[in-house]
């Protein structure tokens, strides 16, 4: 079992442009099942065997499409993620970056009491081996089949984490980027709460970074219902107060924002530290002997 994505995951790719393209033969070539691409321009036409449809609603009607993965450059981003919910897709995955806030907060209140879930923007999406389903930019040979989730504000640092469990012989179930950007679809909070209730995610990697208080809210979701093993790191810990680094949600601005306060509260809640992004894969491991789970 998995969340958001598994083997039933029939794939729709919005913006079939240059980096569209090829992500989408990535995740073909991945495993996953690849059903439309919307262009506004080419409908009728293929892209390697993939038929292109100029409607969002046309595509799931005609495939069956349950998925949606955006490439639509920032300016357009926001329509893409509003025609993708219009058509009642469960999972919307907004790679985009750069999307303005106000674009976002739109969205977001469109979405709120819907039936889809987003994931994103500024992602690198959601991954599940076991079912060999990739919808993002995630490099899929690092991943290996198993049970441990993980969850990220970081796009790279999940690649890194994931090379450190596989190198550790531990398998992932799988692994949600959730984004970095200040108005995101869904949380932290929201991510660990699926995997906490997937019966065959054993363990939980929640990679944070400066700024906000979302590492605070799962803590005190882990703290009163998790009783998985939680391994944290929180990026940024060296950063200026005040100073954006990378994600435009990553600024100290107030006591929360600050990694000291992010470590404080998860350790509170029982989760594993780790200080270094080098000791996350070691200190699964070890979380995992501790527990007494294979």
């Amino acid at each position: 079992m998995a969340v958001l994505v598994d083997q039933n995951t029939r794939l729709l790719v919005q913006g079939i442009g240059t980096e569209g393209a090829n992500h989408m033969r990535r995740s073909v070539a991945y495993g996953t099942n690849v059903v439309a691409a919307i262009h506004p321009r080419r409908g009728g036409e293929q892209q390697d065997g993939v038929p292109i449809f100029t409607t969002v609603d046309q595509a799931v009607r005609e495939t069956g499409a349950n998925v949606s993965i955006i490439f639509v450059p920032a300016a357009g981003a926001a329509d893409a993620m509003l025609e993708a919910a219009s058509a009642r897709l469960p999972l919307i995955v907004c790679i985009t970056e750069g999307i303005p806030v106000l674009d976002m907060v739109k969205v977001k209140n469109a979405l709120t009491g819907g039936p889809s879930v987003l994931i994103g923007p500024n992602c690198p999406g959601v991954i599940t081996p076991g079912a060999k389903t990739r919808v993002g930019i995630m490099p899929g040979d690092v991943f290996l089949p198993g049970n441990v989730g993980v969850v990220s504000r970081s796009g790279t640092l999940v690649y890194e984490v994931v090379a450190q469990l596989t190198a550790e012989g531990i398998g992932q179930s799988t692994c949600i980027g959730v984004g970095g950007d200040p108005i995101i679809g869904t949380r932290q909070v929201d991510a660990v709460r699926m995997l906490n209730d997937d019966p065959e995610t054993k363990a939980i990697v929640m990679v944070g970074e400066i700024g906000g208080s979302a590492e605070q809210e799962a803590a005190a979701y882990i703290r009163a219902h998790v009783r998985k093993p939680v391994v944290a790191f929180i990026a940024g810990a060296t950063a200026p107060a005040g100073r954006r680094l990378g994600h435009a949600g990553a600024i100290i601005s107030g006591e929360d924002g600050k990694a000291e306060n992010k470590k404080a509260a998860l350790r509170a809640a029982g989760a594993y530290v780790s200080d270094s992004p080098a000791d996350i894969g070691t200190t699964m491991k070890r979380a995992l002997q501790e527990r007494g789970i294979a």
